[in-house]
């Protein structure tokens, strides 16, 4: 799968707007300022593909990346508490709407700081994708600020934190240093080349 050849596609603000799914979709989710941005680009090996904020909340629409073998998905960013209750029902539409509809969703890519224990709105969004049957990874942020031993000691911790979700695959990940970006991108084409090969059910409605 090549990660190099990659354009932007379009950015929706309401999930009425969004068009059928026309290629695999590997979607990313994750709080507001996590590092979702910095992944994406560092996936791509691009600079600005995705719009790194310095300020929080700023992202509002679904957006929409363009690669040969799938379509990534950037997710508005959750959890910001200095947005306003309507923009934050708003952005919860969007997203629900994405994701309740019949879509060619190849795996969503959960993105949590590996340095803190998943927040209540992480938590949330990781049990709706297990209990809904979504194909997820949990790529674990920022490990680079960790010394190798608080690393070992995190992911022994996770292990507990979610622990209510056998099975599921963490990829510690630096979008500074890349480590573990290319185990990320395997996964990607993996989920991507088994639902282009009929390997994976067809999409179906939530």
């Amino acid at each position: 799968m090549n990660f190099q050849i990659a354009e932007f596609k379009a950015a929706y603000g309401k999930s009425t707007q969004i068009p059928p799914s026309e290629k695999p979709e590997i979607v990313f989710s994750g709080k507001s300022n996590v590092g979702k941005s910095s992944l994406i680009n560092k996936l791509l090996n691009r600079k600005s593909m995705a719009r790194v904020s310095a300020k929080p909340g700023k992202t509002a629409t679904i957006n929409f990346f363009s690669l040969k073998e799938a379509d990534l998905v950037d997710l508005p960013g959750y959890g910001y508490a200095q947005v306003s209750q309507a923009e934050k029902q708003r952005w919860a539409e969007l997203v629900e709407g994405y994701l309740a509809q019949e879509r060619n969703i190849a795996l969503v890519v959960q993105i949590c700081d590996m340095r803190h224990p998943p927040t209540e709105n992480d938590l949330t969004m990781i049990d709706y994708l297990y209990n809904s049957g979504f194909n997820f990874i949990i790529a674990l942020t920022k490990m680079d600020k960790l010394k190798k031993t608080q690393q070992q000691k995190r992911l022994e911790e996770l292990k507990d934190e979610l622990s209510d979700y056998p099975g599921v695959s963490l990829f510690p990940c630096s979008s500074n240093d890349g480590t573990g970006i290319e185990e990320i991108r395997q996964a990607i084409a993996a989920a991507a080349g088994a639902l282009n090969s009929d390997k994976l059910p067809p999409p179906i409605s939530r």
